[in-house]
């Protein structure tokens, strides 16, 4: 591609107990005859961590070094503020984040890159899963998955499955299973990999899965190597316990559409899951809470039939009372116990789906965790599942992890009712309660978690240790639980030699696995107790997992990757950090201290015996203002002519400024008072780095200086070089940071060709607006600093469902009307509805000045 050939790809896997060491080997060459820059672009599971880079250029190697964090951005500041470093690892999908490094290498030199992560392979539905993103994006001459595994207890059911594959590729996927010894090989040839016959398109792209699972004659499984053990725990063949279920749902206006839609359709699967035994209700929480029965009731047929009607009844509407949702759920749980409603033996979970931040009764998220924590007292595992982006997801975290649960975001996409089930059959079927696993306190130090509230049917429970004395080589374990009959105890053994024995096939372990198996969970556990962590303890956590993370060259949270590349060609260093959940790119826009969203019209469809298109009359605002103190918005709109140009951002110290052309309807209606419009085209630039960047529905314009490089929305484009990094994500929307650190998301909206009205438009959103400068203004850049408003006699307005208000703000009082208005980062096509004070009058007395103080004569 463009004159790089990538001509041998190499994956290779092993896996040993568990544990998965995997290198990805990329050699490419520069055919052209001028100096270009070649790509490694790798997606790796969110589990993993890196643990080393390495790229050689014509036999000369550089290394990636591993520093903690802070260290690592002092370091290279400097390089920083000239727009020098590219950051290399990103969030990418559901389970994967991306590794991108790129050189500039000269005319017909060869480069190698070498990526080293490691992970523990975590039992699912009775199988351990190890997930390889293939995507070489090229025909790639020499290419080979490779995957060991080696399991002391023996392997069944090896498998290995690719959603790429088709008929043909899957005899090339060769599978060998001894005893203890499992083999994958994936070798496709070069006309093997062609979409056709004489294309020169890859199919390799998706997802290689390799499935596994042990034999398991006992128990558990115990573990002993060079002073550091490791304990396996899932049982098999116990009876599963009877389960109280209270579903937390939320139903408030942002639910509406398909969000809804698709909870109703998860919850009916799971009613026709429920077993006979348990017991289950359902809370629903808008502005109000209500509840579908007074206690937790038993599923039996009748109750179930019932519980369907609910379920299909169940609409949205008004605001956010989370807390009265949940601290309901926790009250009705804690009294069915209380009461004896319940079985004595049984696992009771609260499960809480939401997609919105707390607006209604207590909002704030700390006083809402204290009194959860406080409410539920350890008893039973709170699970909050937040819907798509506009989560507070390191609170839902917080709250789960604080209470024995987890946290987990559920994809706003087609399958995002699949994703609810599979989360609630992860947890459907509890064998035992109060699990702990006990060893000799004067033997052991630095032990993982070993107490455990419940374990499900198809998990696995891991702990690791080391031993205080290196040379001891033998251990005794108790182990204790609550079953569904009576209760589970027994002791276990084992000694270095049983383990030895069971590792005669030494050549496939690799290192001190289980030392570093230890490690991975240390730092995994260290990085999860901290999040709900504050003060002292959290100073402890972090200063434990870092210095882990250095020891055993980790790159976690607390440390990055400085990858040094040759100096000349002008390349840049770069820093890889691994992204946390929390702070992906879109929710950046809730955690920023101040940040703006640009919106566009609503596209309402009506279809009659002839479609018919319209807009509604008033036309979304343009401009929504998220104000997170308040947890609240303004929005405002500007109507001013097709073909104006209106200054939406100027920053003089970092020479950023962002312009936007209106472009109107194909026809105007003419009863229509005011015409809509929407913006056409974006020109962003930065005048001390001589950039500029042109958008519009149908192409992206880079202008470097005299140079000049354009793309289409049919590209999909990672372009990094000084001062810019530019993402095109095919036909949705593009991302670009600037010199600064700012970033900006620009959405296309496209419409259907033969429209009679509507053309292509652009929305744009700010991020991480915090780095411009005080001296930012523009009809956005003036609300990049802290604004602040109250709100005083709210009253009926003209329309029954918005209500009039008085708005103090910058010391004017402005009549506003509540409202609802439309984010489009999540769904560009229906958008997402956002509550917010509209401010009438082309956003008079909000803005400075007036609106046509904004109109400029060009886009730079």
């Amino acid at each position: 591609v463009n004159g790089i050939e990538i001509y041998s790809m190499k994956i290779d896997s092993k896996v040993t107990s568990r544990f998965a060491h995997n290198v990805i080997t990329s050699r490419a060459v520069n055919r052209g005859n001028a100096h270009k820059e070649v790509f490694f672009d790798v997606e790796l599971p969110k589990t993993a961590f890196i643990t080393n880079f390495s790229m050689t250029i014509d036999g000369v190697t550089y290394p990636g070094t591993i520093k903690e964090k802070e260290v690592a951005k002092k370091q290279y500041e400097k390089a920083v503020s000239k727009g020098q470093t590219a950051g290399l690892v990103k969030a990418s999908g559901r389970k994967t984040e991306k590794f991108t490094v790129s050189v500039n290498v000269a005319a017909a030199s060869k480069v190698t890159f070498e990526l080293t992560y490691e992970e523990l392979l975590k039992r699912h539905f009775g199988k351990y899963e190890m997930f390889i993103k293939v995507k070489p994006k090229q025909l790639v001459k020499d290419f080979e998955i490779d995957v060991d595994i080696f399991e002391p207890q023996g392997i069944t059911e090896l498998e290995a499955e690719g959603t790429f594959i088709t008929n043909d590729l899957q005899n090339i996927i060769k599978k060998t299973l001894s005893e203890k010894k499992g083999h994958i090989s994936f070798k496709p040839s070069l006309d093997q990999q062609r979409t056709c016959a004489n294309c020169s398109q890859s199919v390799l792209d998706g997802d290689f899965i390799v499935r596994y699972d042990v034999k398991r004659t006992t128990p558990d499984n115990l573990q002993i190597v060079n002073g550091y053990f490791v304990h396996f725990f899932a049982p098999t063949n116990l009876p599963m316990l009877p389960k109280n279920v209270v579903f937390v749902i939320d139903v408030s206006g942002s639910m509406s559409g398909r969000e809804i839609e698709q909870t109703r359709e998860a919850l009916l699967k799971i009613l026709d899951d429920i077993k006979e035994d348990d017991f289950f209700n359902f809370i629903l929480f808008a502005s109000e809470v209500h509840t579908w029965k007074e206690t937790l009731i038993k599923a039996t047929p009748e109750n179930l039939d019932e519980a369907r009607k609910f379920v299909r009844g169940i609409h949205t509407r008004d605001a956010t009372n989370l807390h009265g949702g949940l601290m309901r759920g926790i009250d009705m749980l804690n009294a069915a116990h209380e009461r004896n409603l319940v079985p004595k033996r049984s696992a009771s979970i609260i499960i809480m789906l939401t997609d919105g931040q707390p607006n209604v009764g207590i909002s704030n998220t700390q006083d809402i965790q204290a009194h959860v924590k406080k409410a539920i007292e350890g008893k039973y595992p709170l699970y909050n599942l937040g819907f798509g982006y506009g989560v507070d997801y390191s609170f839902l975290e917080k709250m789960a992890l604080e209470n024995k649960g987890v946290a987990r975001r559920i994809y706003p996409d087609s399958d995002a009712a699949l994703q609810l089930q599979g989360f609630y059959d992860e947890v459907s079927n509890p064998m035992l309660t109060d699990v702990e696993l006990n060893y000799p306190e004067n033997e052991i130090s630095d032990l993982t978690k070993n107490i455990f509230k419940h374990f499900y049917d198809g998990s696995e429970i891991v702990v690791a240790g080391r031993f205080i004395d290196n040379n001891q080589n033998s251990l005794t374990v108790d182990v204790r639980g609550e079953g569904a009959n009576d209760v589970l105890s027994y002791t276990t053994q084992q000694d270095a030699e049983q383990t030895a024995k069971a590792f005669q096939e030494q050549q496939y372990i690799f290192g001190d696995y289980i030392e570093r198996l230890w490690a991975y969970l240390t730092i995994e556990q260290l990085l999860e107790k901290r999040i709900a962590a504050t003060g002292e303890e959290k100073e402890n956590l972090t200063a434990e997992a870092l210095d882990l993370s250095l020891k055993y060259k980790f790159v976690t949270p607390l440390t990055s990757m400085v990858v040094t590349k040759p100096e000349d060609y002008d390349n840049q260093d770069g820093i890889a950090d691994k992204p946390t959940e929390g702070t992906d790119i879109f929710t950046v826009f809730f955690l920023t201290f101040f940040s703006i969203l640009f919106a566009a019209p609503q596209l309402s469809y009506q279809y009659v015996s002839q479609p018919t298109w319209y807009t509604s009359v008033d036309g979304d605002p343009h401009f929504i203002i998220s104000v997170p103190q308040k947890e609240d918005a303004i929005c405002f709109n500007i109507n001013e002519n097709p073909g104006a140009v209106l200054n939406l951002i100027n920053d003089p110290i970092t020479g950023i400024t962002v312009n936007g052309e209106l472009i109107g309807d194909k026809t105007t209606s003419n009863d229509a008072k005011i015409q809509n419009t929407y913006f056409g085209k974006l020109g962003i630039a930065n005048k001390h780095l001589d950039l500029k960047l042109t958008v519009t529905p149908e192409k992206i314009t880079v202008q470097n200086g005299n140079e000049k490089t354009s793309f289409t929305w049919l590209d999909s484009v990672t372009l990094q070089q000084e001062g810019l990094t530019l993402i095109i994500n095919r036909k949705k929307n593009l991302v670009l940071s600037m010199g600064s650190g700012v970033s900006f998301v620009i959405v296309l909206h496209q419409v259907w060709k033969k429209h009679p009205l509507h053309q292509d438009f652009l929305g744009l959103y700010t991020l991480e607006s915090d780095k411009l400068s005080e001296q930012t203004h523009g009809l956005l850049g003036q609300f990049f600093h802290p604004i602040d408003f109250s709100i005083l006699e709210i009253h009926p307005g003209s329309d029954p469902k918005k209500p009039d208000a008085t708005m103090i703000v910058k010391n004017k009082e402005l009549t506003v009307t509540r409202g609802w208005q439309k984010d489009y980062r999540r769904d560009p096509k229906h958008g997402i509805d956002i509550p917010c004070w509209f401010v009438h009058n082309n956003g008079a007395g909000l803005i400075d000045g007036v609106h046509t103080d904004y109109i400029v004569s060009s886009l730079f």
